[in-house]
């Protein structure tokens, strides 16, 4: 069989099965979320990245989970442009991937409304984001539903139809998530089962255990509720301003350092080399080295990683309605995968 790209595959395919003969299918949701930080560039972006070396990889931008906590539109429309522009900037090539907005994905609602009537109430019951709702407001001896709304509940419905509509094969997660790629299993277990036949693929979990966990300026994990994060794509001086603030024990200059127990030699070794952080840890054990000078060394490095990303970020954001269209192309080779992932599972219902 000669090698098509998924898209004209898809297109040309109509019967009511899945096309196992492709490189497999890697699907990454994006969640707008406002300014991007190192953590989530050394813990998110960079894995996710990786991922087209080995895998069909397709990227989306989460907008319409996002209603669930961002509701003032001109807030939600900006961060969408942001979080796509930093990904790119990243170096996500959108000719190599496809990447596009939930939005704009009509199929991604209907393929919900489908799988709603294979959804259990009870298993939503049991989503942690929804359990976790509810036990705030016992504890607060609150009606247990008080600020749930129907898009937090029925969040992993939403969340399964963004993964099976394009076949997905592997969706790298946290070990935190892995529940919501087993709520995926179980829906599309249940519709293969009702209809006797494979209409919709199988998920698995990527459970990525090695990705970087990034101390931020106060040593606790880098978060934006916790008001410790480098910024991504902060201008030069803003970056050197930032990483001066990172905090520091008392120890003199003269002070031989465990370079280990040191938060700025930890972030140091996420933008140097071997040779490099060998060259800083032997200063630190020698001592004669103050914070201050720690900190430069830092920022030196950090800068030469995120300069050339920052120029692209800057360069990208400048030209809105290129942007768009990136994102709208993006749609247009996914939407043919979702469209017959639809179509199969319309026939295998008798709704076509």
């Amino acid at each position: 069989m000669s090698r098509r790209s998924s898209s004209s595959l898809y297109k040309i395919k109509a019967n009511r099965y899945i096309d196992c003969t492709m490189k497999e299918v890697s699907l990454t949701g994006i969640k707008p979320t406002g300014d991007l930080h190192i953590g989530n560039y050394f813990g998110a972006i960079k894995p996710a990245l990786e991922l087209a070396k080995t895998y069909d990889a397709r990227y989306f931008i989460a907008d319409y989970h996002a209603l669930n906590i961002m509701k003032d539109p001109r807030e939600l429309n900006s961060t969408i442009r942001q979080v796509a522009a930093g990904w790119l900037a990243a170096g996500l090539d959108p000719e190599k991937v496809i990447f596009y907005r939930q939005s704009s994905i009509p199929e991604v609602f209907e393929l919900t409304t489908m799988l709603m009537a294979f959804t259990p109430k009870g298993l939503m019951n049991r989503a942690h984001a929804y359990k976790a709702a509810v036990q705030e407001n016992n504890e607060k001896d609150d009606d247990p539903d008080a600020g749930v709304n129907m898009g937090l509940f029925t969040y992993p419905v939403l969340m399964a139809a963004d993964i099976i509509l394009f076949d997905s094969d592997v969706v790298p997660v946290g070990r935190d998530q892995v529940q919501h790629i087993e709520m995926a299993q179980d829906i599309a277990q249940a519709v293969n089962a009702n209809y006797g036949e494979p209409v919709l693929k199988i998920p698995r979990a990527g459970v990525q255990d090695n990705v970087a966990v990034v101390p931020g300026l106060d040593g606790r994990k880098m978060s934006k509720s916790y008001g410790n994060t480098i910024p991504l794509f902060a201008a030069e001086k803003i970056l050197q301003k930032t990483i001066m603030r990172v905090v520091t024990n008392s120890q003199s200059v003269e002070e031989p350092k465990d370079p280990e127990s040191s938060q700025i030699f930890l972030l140091y070794k996420l933008f140097a080399s071997a040779e490099e952080q060998a060259a800083l840890a032997a200063r630190y054990r020698a001592g004669g080295m103050g914070w201050g000078e720690a900190k430069e060394e830092l920022f030196r490095a950090a800068n030469r990683e995120l300069a050339p990303m920052r120029e692209r970020y800057d360069a990208i954001m400048a030209d809105i309605p290129a942007l768009d269209r990136i994102l709208a192309e993006g749609a247009e080779k996914a939407r043919p995968i979702a469209a017959a992932t639809v179509t199969r599972f319309r026939k295998a219902a008798g709704i076509d």
